[in-house]
């Protein structure tokens, strides 16, 4: 595993709640809270560095989800612009190609898949056969019975994101064998 998957592994381990900011105010909220890793989920070309560095500065790891970052294109460079403007310890994206980038520099890199339906689940199987990222992040977060089938079927650790808003969202997601949850809701960053 490359040094910023396992810097990522590591925190996990030890608090499996992610901060997903996608605004100032939720960014001020993760940064005070006992989240070790933090998913940004806004930014653009001028302002990234400057982003990350603020979460640099509260001790945390900053993972960047690329493919919201305004001013990027979705082009394989865009992934060693975020690692050098910004020492993030990886990127989030929906796009092969990204992940494949991410992983030969040496950033951890999450693969975000959007679960549908059995053949959203049957596709998102063979595009992380094709990327092999170090971490796949399926939407919504609340289904335990996709999460246990992915699981049993991969051996990548998985975060479930999206709709996690109560603790128990939080058990269920873990006990179905998800390595960590990435949420927005405050109240859940200091469980």
């Amino acid at each position: 595993m490359e040094h910023g998957a396992q810097q990522l592994l590591e925190q996990l381990q030890n608090n499996p709640v992610i901060a997903a900011v996608g605004n100032e105010e939720e960014l001020l909220l993760a940064l005070e809270s006992d989240c070790r890793v933090i998913f940004l989920l806004m930014g653009n070309l001028l302002d990234i560095g400057d982003l990350t560095g603020r979460v640099h500065e509260s001790g945390k790891l900053c993972v960047i989800h690329l493919d919201l970052i305004e001013g990027f294109s979705s082009k394989e460079i865009a992934v060693d612009a975020i690692s050098r403007m910004t020492g993030a310890a990886g990127i989030i994206s929906t796009r092969g190609a990204l992940i494949k980038r991410a992983k030969q520099i040496g950033l951890a890199a999450v693969q975000r898949g959007f679960m549908l339906d059995s053949r959203s689940l049957a596709s998102f199987e063979q595009q992380i056969a094709q990327s092999k990222p170090d971490f796949v992040e399926i939407l919504p977060g609340l289904l335990p019975k996709v999460i246990a089938q992915l699981q049993a079927r991969i051996e990548i650790p998985i975060i479930a994101g999206g709709f996690i808003h109560e603790k128990e969202d939080v058990i269920a997601a873990l006990q179905a064998g998800a390595l960590a949850v990435s949420a927005s809701s405050p109240k859940i960053w200091s469980m």
